[in-house]
């Protein structure tokens, strides 16, 4: 990736200028070109506006954004301070997202209703868990991942170890977002996030040592960025645990969703360990949104949005640091990412909501299964009924639904018994299998 173009210099610009073509630039300076909050890398592409040049063009843009921008108590390694901007696209992001991920899901059959939560929580737990670490180099199937994590086997491979990590540092994040965060903690997720998977075990749940650790281009080696000296990160990482515990009435305010996405962007600036960063920086985004009650954003996955488009993640960092430390950059791509993953999530509801009710139409006729179905094996046949073929392990159903192995050992039988599923000894379990012509099993018990 190439590294953006630095802006040209706003006071040289301004040096040069009439009083007569400088107050045109001020009277129409906007912080945005259409809405979009463009850097000069991007509007120098753009044809300016008639009678000026795009060096022009550029300086009315800054004008505006810099009665606009805040200084933040974050600093990059020359100690110069983040600055952070609310255009009017981001005032738009954080009212939808107030909207959809800490008021009432607008869904008959949402994650609210218990039956469904732990479902829903556990499926976006192994989705993170998966494409986060895919972010950062591993390299399995989703299938292989998804029936590692369900079954909870121990990984095999140095993937599989990445993943299983993940999982586990999203289900530690649950057990303290109402607590502080601290560098002790931060730490503690890295160490769990990187435990088995570094060439020297020491460096898990440690800062670096030294100062050879850079971002590059995974195409050519071009270093696009060379994080703070180690000597540095231990008082950075104690500015910025100070930064994410902030209460209400700090200055500047900093609304709750633009600060847990300013420490994910903090961690990947100041990189403070020597792999795993990405991951420990998602994982304290989730911890700060969590904290401040989005309860909504346990059940969706921002790397699956990021996995999508990994060079625009990686540009939105190049873009704040080579104009002026401006995050706004980087806020707004993040909160096109929320925005995209609130909107999956309800899509993923409405379809499982109509699967469901389809499978529900189809066992409606049957008196021999009427009322003997729990919402446990509905959503088991749900599933069968899409997988012809596919496996179910006791272990699996149990980690799916939050039970114990009784009740989903019953389950399981449950359906067996009915004619529902298969059932074969695999050492010293049971697999149980969805019959290739289960919607004509059904269909005949509906006689």
């Amino acid at each position: 990736m190439k590294i953006p173009l630095t802006p040209p210099n706003l006071a040289s610009i301004l040096s040069n200028l009439s009083p007569e073509l400088f107050g045109r630039l001020y009277s129409e300076s906007t912080p945005t070109v259409n809405g979009i909050y463009l850097h000069w890398d991007q509007l120098r592409h753009r044809a300016p506006p008639e009678g000026i040049s795009s060096d022009q063009w550029w300086a009315a843009i800054k004008l505006a954004r810099t009665g606009m921008l805040q200084a933040l108590p974050l600093v990059d390694k020359r100690g110069r301070p983040f600055k952070i901007g609310i255009p009017e696209n981001i005032l738009i992001h954080l009212h939808h997202i107030d909207k959809d991920a800490a008021g009432q899901i607008q869904s008959s059959v949402g994650v609210t209703t218990p039956e469904n939560r732990d479902r829903y929580l556990f499926q976006s737990t192994i989705e993170e868990a998966i494409t986060s670490s895919q972010l950062e180099g591993a390299a399995t199937t989703r299938r292989v991942a998804e029936d590692m994590l369900r079954e909870g086997r121990k990984p095999r491979d140095h993937s599989e170890r990445m993943i299983f990590n993940n999982f586990h540092a999203m289900e530690r994040i649950r057990t303290i977002r109402d607590e502080p965060i601290s560098p002790a903690r931060i730490l503690e997720l890295h160490r769990i996030l990187t435990e088995g998977t570094l060439d020297d075990p020491a460096d898990s749940g440690r800062l670096r040592m030294s100062d050879d650790v850079h971002v590059a281009d995974n195409r050519d080696g071009t270093i696009i960025h060379q994080p703070p000296s180690h000597g540095e990160l231990e008082s950075r990482l104690e500015k910025l645990c100070a930064f994410a515990n902030a209460e209400e009435g700090s200055k500047p305010f900093v609304h709750p969703v633009l600060r847990a996405i300013l420490l994910h962007f903090m961690i990947g600036y100041d990189h403070p360990f020597v792999d795993g960063n990405g991951r420990t920086a998602r994982a304290l985004f989730y911890w700060s949104i969590a904290r401040s009650g989005y309860w909504l954003m346990e059940f969706v996955s921002i790397s699956h949005y990021l996995r999508k488009a990994p060079s625009q993640y990686v540009r939105a960092y190049l873009h704040t640091e080579t104009d002026e430390n401006d995050t706004t950059y980087f806020l707004i791509h993040q909160l096109e990412v929320i925005r995209k993953a609130i909107t999956g999530l309800h899509e993923y509801l409405a379809r499982k909501v109509a699967e469901q009710r389809s499978t529900e139409r189809l066992l409606v006729g049957s008196g021999k299964l009427r009322n003997r179905l729990n919402h446990r094996q509905l959503a088991l046949l749900t599933h069968a009924l899409k997988h012809p073929g596919e496996g179910y392990k006791i272990e699996g159903h149990q980690r799916s639904h939050a039970v114990v192995y009784q009740t989903a050992r019953a389950d399981l039988l449950g359906l067996h018994e009915l004619g529902l599923l298969g059932k074969q000894k695999i050492g010293k379990g049971f697999l149980f299998e969805a019959p290739a012509n289960l919607r004509e099993i059904i269909s005949k018990l509906a006689e």
